[in-house]
């Protein structure tokens, strides 16, 4: 599903209109995003958990030369699926 498609999605299920739903989506992915970047966890109560996991600097290899490549040390982002999504996919 592509973000127009989610945006007419919603404004179907709520009755908003596409730029009210677009600015609610938006609004959503910002606080998110932004809630992220302070380093908090933003739990969805049945559908799951958005966080941040440090991984440590490593080595790896180039695997068309087998040349030794530093990878630095990175956050990246989580999300673990609530018990809910879990049996609505599933079903």
């Amino acid at each position: 599903m592509k973000k127009v498609e989610l945006v007419e999605a919603v404004a179907e299920k709520t009755g908003l209109t596409k730029a009210d739903a677009t600015r609610s989506i938006d609004a959503v992915f910002d606080v998110i995003t932004e809630a992220l970047v302070k380093g908090d966890k933003v739990p969805l109560v049945g559908f799951g958990t958005f966080g941040v996991s440090k991984r440590a600097a490593r080595e790896g290899r180039n695997p068309q030369t087998g040349a030794t490549v530093k990878i630095a040390a990175r956050n990246a982002v989580a999300f673990k699926a609530g018990s809910a999504l879990k049996d609505a996919v599933n079903k």
